[in-house]
């Protein structure tokens, strides 16, 4: 009974969330409620169901949530920190001749150079901290919203996409590769076709809703007291900031520490930079240069998005607590044994619908490379798991960080996503995972 309360109380909340522009209720509220709700079901209902053998079920609930929190805090972190450092470079100028690389007059063309160049960098970086580059960059390029919300659309497509394929782009990849379940080298050869499959045919697609030519648009930056720093200050601070972002999965690997330490580490030494910089410019100067100084670029991050990404985490915490989860992934198990491409098929469509970290969590305490056959090391099942957790969360708008920090940042609503570009993505889906069967077929 319990369970099904819980189950219950996620399916309405989420079908809120779904509803937002129709309800006029922000999915941030939604989210938290959701959270607190679920929560406080699991505790005044019956714990014990759930935690059988405990001594102090009050305590164990607790921790749960603890747990779950601490995990959540570091996506949340990471994102603060990456919006920040990305929000100062573009202030100081630092992404303009990115933004001289992309542009173009052609709508289509300009699609074309933002899907490579997003699909590219997300494997370098990572698929949340390009598509808030990307859209920032955006903005400067793309005045009518209504084309830019498809720009901002496929931005989440190439880097779901950029990220699925390279140890370091996406955090489930990210998973599986730390638990020695795939190896660098032969995921990014295995799955680097059919990522790129699964991003081209989405922009093909979404071409056709692109045409003519982009009007111009006034270069605002020269007006925003860029000038206020040197050309050397401003490539010192996109040094720092994009330098940065580059060095945190280095400096993961060499420390051992959460990703968003590294960011964190990055956040401190540009803060540096920046008032260094701006300490010495004259007192009149309150409408330039401090309000482009970090302490005022905090006030402004969009913090109903990260309420928003704190209570879908906790809420699908208490899904993963009550085994909920579990369930699912050993349903399909039973449902599909032997056919790992339906499996990880479903897992990544259901990763768009929940969060895909739990999911792929799951599959994890599931399976593991001493079962032989696909799930040794660099097995399929894994390298489709990474694929399909990865690339399926571009189905629904929330159905991964990048989509949910592109809505936040674009104001894209649920219903518009899911009617004009999730059946695009999955074509994309299909196809990428029918470039796999074949590659399989013909080569491993």
């Amino acid at each position: 009974m319990l369970f099904t309360a819980i189950v219950a109380l996620f399916i309405v909340g989420y079908l809120c969330i779904a509803l937002e522009h129709v309800l006029k209720v922000n999915k941030a509220a939604t989210a938290l409620l959701m959270f607190v709700g679920t929560w406080t079901l699991l505790m005044v209902g019956g714990p014990a169901e759930f935690f059988p053998g405990s001594s102090d079920l009050v305590h164990d609930v607790v921790k749960a949530i603890e747990h779950h929190l601490g995990e959540a805090g570091t996506t949340l972190f990471f994102l603060m920190g990456a919006m920040t450092i990305v929000e100062v470079v573009d202030q100081s100028g630092g992404f303009n001749f990115v933004r001289g690389m992309l542009a173009s007059k052609s709508k289509k063309s300009l699609m074309w150079k933002v899907a490579f160049m997003t699909f590219i960098l997300s494997a370098i970086l990572d698929n949340l901290t390009t598509s808030i580059v990307m859209v920032m960059i955006l903005r400067k390029l793309v005045e009518d919203r209504k084309d830019r919300i498809i720009y901002a659309s496929l931005v989440i497509i190439a880097a779901n996409s950029g990220g699925a394929f390279s140890p370091i782009g996406d955090v489930t990849t990210i998973m599986i590769w730390n638990k020695g379940f795939i190896t660098a080298g032969q995921v990014i050869i295995e799955l680097l076709l059919p990522s790129l499959v699964s991003m081209v045919v989405p922009a093909f697609l979404l071409s056709f809703m692109l045409k003519g030519d982009l009007p111009a648009v006034e270069d605002k930056s020269a007006g925003e007291g860029v000038s206020e720093l040197t050309r050397r200050q401003r490539q010192i601070v996109f040094a720092v900031g994009v330098g940065g972002l580059i060095f945190v999965p280095i400096f993961k690997s060499i420390t051992h520490l959460p990703p968003f330490v590294g960011i964190l580490l990055v956040l401190g030494l540009l803060w540096t930079v920046t008032e260094i910089f701006y300490r010495h410019l004259p007192e009149h100067s309150e409408e330039g240069g401090t309000q482009k100084r970090i302490t005022n670029i905090l006030s402004r991050i969009d913090m109903a998005t990260i309420l928003f990404f704190l209570g879908i985490l906790m809420a699908v915490g208490c899904l993963q607590e009550i085994g909920a989860l579990k369930m699912m992934g050993e349903g399909l198990n039973t449902a599909f044994a032997g056919n790992n491409y339906l499996i990880t098929g479903i897992i990544g469509v259901l990763s768009s619908i929940v969060d895909n970290v739990p999911l792929v969590a799951g599959c994890l305490g599931m399976y593991s490379p001493e079962m032989g056959g696909e799930f040794v090391c660099d097995g399929m099942f894994w390298q489709l798991l990474a694929y399909c957790a990865g690339v399926g969360g571009s189905m629904l708008i929330i159905g991964s960080a990048a989509g949910v920090v592109v809505m936040g940042l674009e104001k894209i609503s649920f219903g518009w996503y899911m009617k004009n570009i999730s059946w695009v993505v999955l074509v994309g889906y299909l196809a990428g995972i029918a470039t796999y069967w074949v590659e399989r077929m013909l080569f491993f």
